[in-house]
């Protein structure tokens, strides 16, 4: 829906001619007061012209029994982990009521680059439900891996400009700023002035402080009450975080209340669509924040007003005049499920998402990894100390163990009954074909191999096992398959997924989607993989600024120290 001129918009609001749309018979939550307000709301174009008053209008919808609150704002997030197309991703979540996604598209950026970046825009300008961009600060994430592109502040300043674009990206290379990294400052004093998104893990005291200084304004990593509280005193703003593996609800809920809600949101970071069908998205998190004891007008300003405010979006977050018309109505506050959904003054549905244009797909045939053999994932070594990931379930943080593993003809073999398992990661850019070997405890997986290309940030394979034949397998079926997620057990692909768009995003519909994903956590259950969420949980692993312990194609990263640890 378009911006009507400004004399239809006063017209239809004073009453003088009919509006659009009118919502009529329904209650609105008033975020400010906290009032349920009696009235219908006249829509013109893309806009609310009228509340708490009666209105004629073109089109009447009857929300009788509906409370009416303001459209959800996911306020961080990457479409790509949807695995869908940011089209699709509209047809899953806008039904749930999220009308505006802040995305960062530095998944497929790291595979292709600006054109990635550029893809996105063209699909934003799109969709029913009003998708911004912040622009990725970090191609690759740190210098200790290998993306299939980089990307420099005079590759950000063409499109900073772009109606889409709210600003920069989270600044995950924290010690970059702390540090000064020339690259790093260069983003930061292009951005200056505009929204920068913060990306800073357990970071405290002065080193919080410079990072602070530098004009970052947001965090998503928060992931204790104690952390959260530190950086709210420091005038960031919190988003609670409830993805596929990073929960970060259940620690930081305590922390919302009617006090701090103007300067906490929400968001999803990573959601795949096994949980959004089966839990739900943004309209989970308000559900369950409400259940813990989040007062109810907390969470929905959290959810909306507080999000828009937060990211400099003043033409939305409440349902009044001269705001955006994204409106939910919901039978009950509480229970939080959409029965109708307007974005931008349309009726959420299969009309308004037939008549969206669409952006063809970019990056197919970005699988080109060396084929590896079995006898590749043997470790050299001449110890038996072992650096080992430790997975802290419903975190992306990690464990820095250490472990002794005995040498078997000059290998450190895996151990399923001590938990032990093989991780490798193999470098797919064509770059340079660096193959990665390590240890990980958390999977529980005792036969078999499961591999990735969705592996964060950099997006090589990544692949689990305790089979080097099965892990070699599965390794090589994802060049076939253009990437995705691959399931072998006793020499034999169980189940798959392809993703052949930068191997992150499938071309089906999000349904089919879903349940080859059902297929896939069954076939990691048969390997007895414990983990809810193997397959995210593995990318996870390779992401080189979040603690303690990671494995990039270079080698094993200790992240507190920053470095690569010697082979």
């Amino acid at each position: 829906m378009t911006r009507r001129p400004l004399s239809d918009r006063i017209a239809q609001g004073r009453g003088d001619a009919p509006a659009d749309l009118v919502l009529r018979g329904g209650r609105v939550l008033d975020l400010i007061t906290g009032a349920l307000m009696e009235g219908d709301v006249a829509i013109c174009g893309d806009m609310i012209v009228g509340t708490c008053d009666s209105y004629e209008g073109r089109q009447i919808i009857d929300m009788t029994g509906q409370i009416l609150v303001p459209g959800f704002i996911d306020t961080h997030l990457h479409i790509e982990s949807s695995m869908v197309t940011p089209h699709e991703f509209d047809r899953c979540v806008a039904p749930r009521g999220v009308t505006t996604a802040i995305c960062d598209p530095h998944e497929i950026a790291n595979v292709a680059g600006v054109p990635g970046l550029e893809y996105f825009l063209a699909c934003a300008v799109q969709t029913v439900m009003d998708i911004r961009v912040n622009l990725s600060s970090c191609v690759p994430s740190s210098h200790m891996e290998t993306a299939g592109a980089r990307i420099e502040a005079a590759d950000l300043s063409p499109l900073m400009d772009h109606p889409q674009v709210i600003g920069l990206a989270e600044v995950m290379n924290y010690p970059g700023v702390i540090h000064r990294d020339p690259g790093i400052m260069a983003k930061l004093a292009l951005f200056e002035g505009r929204h920068m998104d913060g990306h800073c893990p357990q970071l405290s005291g002065r080193d919080l402080n410079a990072y602070v200084a530098a004009g970052i304004r947001t965090e998503h990593e928060a992931t204790t009450a104690e952390e959260a509280r530190e950086k709210l005193q420091k005038g960031m703003r919190v988003l609670i975080r409830e993805g596929s593996v990073s929960k970060d609800l259940e620690a930081l809920h305590p922390l919302l209340t009617d006090l701090t809600a103007p300067y906490m949101c929400l968001c999803t970071d990573d959601r795949n669509p096994l949980d959004i069908a089966e839990h739900g998205h943004l309209d989970h998190m308000i559900r369950t924040l409400i259940a813990r004891g989040c007062p109810p007008l907390a969470v929905y300003r959290a959810a909306s007003l507080s999000a828009a405010e937060a990211f400099g979006l003043k033409d939305r977050g409440l349902i009044a005049p001269g705001k955006r018309a994204d409106i939910v109505a919901l039978p009950d506050l509480e229970d939080c499920r959409a029965s109708a959904v307007i974005a931008g003054g349309q009726v959420v549905g299969d009309a308004a998402f037939a008549a969206r244009a669409t952006t063809a797909p970019i990056a197919r045939a970005s699988v080109n990894a060396p084929h590896v053999s079995a006898a590749q994932f043997r470790t050299v070594a001449n110890r038996s100390a072992t650096d080992v990931i430790g997975i802290l379930p419903g975190k992306i943080i990690t464990e820095h163990l250490r472990e002794e593993i005995a040498l078997t003809d000059g290998d450190k073999r895996p151990d399923p009954a001590r938990d032990l398992a093989r991780i490798a990661v193999i470098e797919r850019h064509g770059q340079n074909g660096n193959i990665a070997t390590g240890f990980v405890r958390g999977f529980g997986i005792a036969r078999g191999a499961i591999a990735s290309t969705v592996c964060h940030d950099h997006h090589n394979i990544a692949v689990v096992g305790v089979d080097y034949d099965d892990m070699a397998l599965a390794a090589n079926r994802l060049g076939k398959i253009e990437g995705g997620f691959v399931v072998v057990r006793d020499g034999q692909v169980t189940a798959e997924l392809a993703l052949p768009v930068a191997g992150l995003m499938s071309l089906d519909p999000f349904e089919a989607v879903h349940e080859r994903l059902i297929a896939l956590r069954a076939a990691a259950r048969d390997l007895d993989v414990t983990l809810e969420e193997p397959f995210l949980q593995l990318a996870f692993l390779a992401l080189p600024v979040i603690p303690a312990l990671k494995i990039t194609d270079r080698g094993m990263v200790d992240v507190t120290s920053f470095e690569i640890i010697p082979g």
